[in-house]
């Protein structure tokens, strides 16, 4: 009996919603990563990108633990001599609240070809309401039954 790999015209692609309100960054940041790359499907395969969207809403309610508000910094590169640039959270979450977010899923992804796709697939908004509606989203349910801490 051979193994039965998944081909990338046999991924079936959902959608799930998540609300971030007052759920930790690193905590809902991997639930997110799992559903991106597919791993909880029972046909996930490492080579092939068969994970699903996620829209996350009122991404700018999330919560850092401790005092990571002040202490976290967000590095950016502009590949120039001297052109390091940091940024703390707490201006971070004033000047775009989404990036810190995204910034947490993207690094949980693996680096490799796949991670781009990957993150187009991860729609972030800071209201309520999303246009994705005609796709139906559900919520995802190993997500929402975890408490909110």
């Amino acid at each position: 009996m051979s193994t039965a790999h998944l081909k990338p015209n046999e991924v079936k692609r959902d959608w799930y919603e998540i609300d971030a309100t007052g759920h930790t960054v690193g905590r809902i940041a991997t639930e997110i990563a799992k559903v991106l790359i597919g791993k909880h499907k029972p046909q996930f395969s490492r080579h092939v990108d068969a994970g699903d969207f996620v829209i996350v809403t009122n991404a700018d309610k999330v919560e850092f633990r401790g005092k990571k508000w002040q202490q976290k910094i967000y590095y950016k590169h502009s590949l120039y001599p001297g052109g390091l640039r940091e940024t703390p959270a707490e201006e971070m979450r004033d000047r775009h609240p989404e990036r810190i977010l995204h910034a947490a899923v993207r690094g949980m992804l693996p680096k490799n070809r796949l991670r781009a796709g990957r993150l187009k697939r991860l729609k972030l908004y800071m209201a309520d309401s999303h246009p994705h509606s005609a796709q139906q989203p559900v919520a995802f349910p190993e997500f929402e039954s975890k408490s909110k801490r």
